[in-house]
């Protein structure tokens, strides 16, 4: 079967996916798996991790990552080059879904007390994961073009959880205030350790 894309400059027309020419292509750089971890860090040219102008977007995925303390938040922060203590100014915008298992309530939400207006926090991407042995939250982090030093670095994430019989997700969109290169991406819960799970790193060709 082929596959036909349209766009402006004519019709391309394939075999297989992934054989479009001109689309970018994931390169795995790092794998970091949780072990009752405080943190997980990404560090630009520590342990094999790369994150700097090879690429101009960056792809973290979590997967079933487990908390240790019920009803925590999966948050990340950054460190401009050269900077230190996860605290760069951040300004972003959060809203989320749920819906009940035996289908009694469902809702959307904006969440104001998630959001930052140059704010320093670490910025929340998925909110209530409990701590019971089936829970778990995965989702994903892109980061556009760190290592530039002219505009300022947005990011967008999505997340789903499975809270208290329900399924949550999270939207969440916003970018480091400053122009300096961003070399540095750590994730922790709001509260207590990451029991389980794992974060990967990819490179968008």
């Amino acid at each position: 079967m082929s596959i036909i894309k349209l766009n402006n400059n004519g019709v391309k027309n394939a075999t297989a996916f992934g054989s479009i020419t001109g689309l970018g292509s994931m390169v795995f750089i790092k794998k970091l798996t949780a072990s009752s971890s405080s943190t997980l860090s990404f560090v630009d040219g520590s342990d094999g991790v790369v994150l700097d102008d090879t690429y101009k977007e960056y792809y973290f995925t979590f997967n079933n990552i487990h908390p240790a303390t019920n009803s925590a938040y999966v948050t990340f922060q950054g460190n401009a080059s050269g900077g230190s203590g996860y605290n760069e100014t951040i300004t972003s915008t959060m809203w989320g879904a749920f819906s009940e298992e035996d289908g009694s309530s469902a809702n959307s939400f904006y969440t104001t007390a998630d959001d930052q207006a140059n704010g320093t926090a670490f910025q929340t991407i998925v909110k209530g994961t409990n701590n019971d042995n089936d829970t778990a939250t995965s989702g994903y982090l892109r980061l556009f073009n760190p290592s530039g030093t002219v505009a300022v670095k947005h990011f967008i994430a999505f997340g789903s959880t499975n809270g208290t019989d329900e399924n949550d997700i999270y939207h969440t969109a916003g970018y480091f205030n400053t122009t300096s290169a961003i070399d540095e991406i750590q994730f922790k819960m709001n509260s207590g350790n990451i029991d389980a799970g794992d974060i990967c790193l990819y490179g968008i060709a």
